[in-house]
């Protein structure tokens, strides 16, 4: 099978412990280099079993060897690293939030477009079967009519002092960091659009960063919408659908993974539960996707059209946050 070779931005954690892994356990993808800024990265390599090492992310973008970047730089750097990799002809696999702002996104993609490359948001949770068996449901009538989607994403946030989550030039927030997983979830499960966000929130007094957030949002559909997102909370991350005749809940939305990849659908209805074990390699799903996309040239999950959409809902939650009042969002 033909692969795709992979090169990674950075020695962040996330790439070490689970992407370069999960592009090690994919059929249609290989590691072939890593990036950092330091000599440390020579470590890392060795470490993973990564064939190059380099001490600058321009000379990895220089290897005519690499046909896909993944991008898990701190998020105000974003932009400036998907442009440059567009420009060099690269694949991109960027972390979550794509960008500051829906400006941001539209720029990126663009970039990607004008280039002939693939960008795609790494929301790996998407990629997950359950909620695939969510939408069936739903769609199914089991639970009548949708009327209320709430999600929760948080974990309390340790060092402080020296966690990038809490620099708020480099796009620090539990918004950023965490609510927009609610947000695109949200998005996904009723295939409609927030078109009225209402923030409220506790921001640290130094940082000035959302510590937490809470956003009530009205769907396009009509849906009602909640969410909220800490870094000052136990660890959460789930989400629930209620209908007139019963609901659905995820308790491993996220992070099926901390669950051993094991999802869990809890449907709810005539005061009966049926609980639906389902199993995924989220990592190694987006990997294969992104790669799939590259070789077949064919559109990622997480499409241009979403990511845009995604940013303009938390510019929005932001916007609100900052104001206090009701946000309007048109398309």
């Amino acid at each position: 099978m033909e692969k795709i070779r992979w090169g990674v931005l950075s020695t962040a954690n996330i790439g070490r412990t689970q992407v370069i892994p999960a592009i090690g356990r994919a059929d249609n993808a290989e590691i072939v280099a890593i990036a950092s800024r330091t000599s440390k990265v020579h470590a890392t390599a060795q470490e993973l079993q990564i064939p190059k090492a380099y001490e600058s992310y321009e000379e990895l973008l220089e290897d005519p060897e690499i046909d896909a970047v993944y991008i898990p730089l701190p998020n105000h750097l974003h932009k400036e690293w998907v442009i440059r990799a567009a420009k060099k002809g690269k694949h991109i696999l960027c972390e979550k939030p794509i960008g500051l702002s829906e400006a941001e996104a539209e720029e990126m993609i663009l970039a990607c477009q004008e280039n002939g490359v693939k960008l795609m948001e790494a929301f790996m949770y998407q990629l997950h079967p359950q909620h695939a068996r969510v939408k069936e449901i739903v769609a199914s009538g089991e639970i009548g009519e949708i009327k209320l989607i709430k999600s929760s994403h948080s974990f309390y946030l340790h060092n402080r002092s020296s966690d990038i989550r809490m620099d708020a030039a480099m796009g620090g927030g539990s918004i950023y960091d965490i609510g927009c997983y609610s947000i695109q979830v949200m998005r996904h499960i009723t295939d409609a659009e927030p078109v009225e966000v209402m923030a409220q929130g506790a921001l640290d007094p130094v940082k000035g960063i959302d510590l937490t957030a809470m956003v009530q949002m009205k769907m396009s559909s009509g849906v009602r919408a909640l969410f909220d997102c800490s870094f000052d909370m136990i660890n959460r991350n789930e989400y629930e659908v209620i209908g007139t005749t019963g609901s659905v809940k995820v308790p491993f939305a996220f992070r099926p993974d901390i669950n051993g990849g094991i999802g869990t659908v809890l449907v709810r209805k005539d005061g009966v539960e049926r609980v639906e074990k389902i199993p995924g390699d989220i990592y190694r799903m987006e990997i294969e996707n992104f790669s799939n996309a590259v070789l077949k040239n064919a559109e990622p999950v997480i499409t241009a059209d979403s990511t845009v959409k995604n940013m303009r809902v938390i510019d929005a939650c932001y916007r609100s946050l900052k104001t206090e009042q009701k946000v309007f969002i048109k398309d």
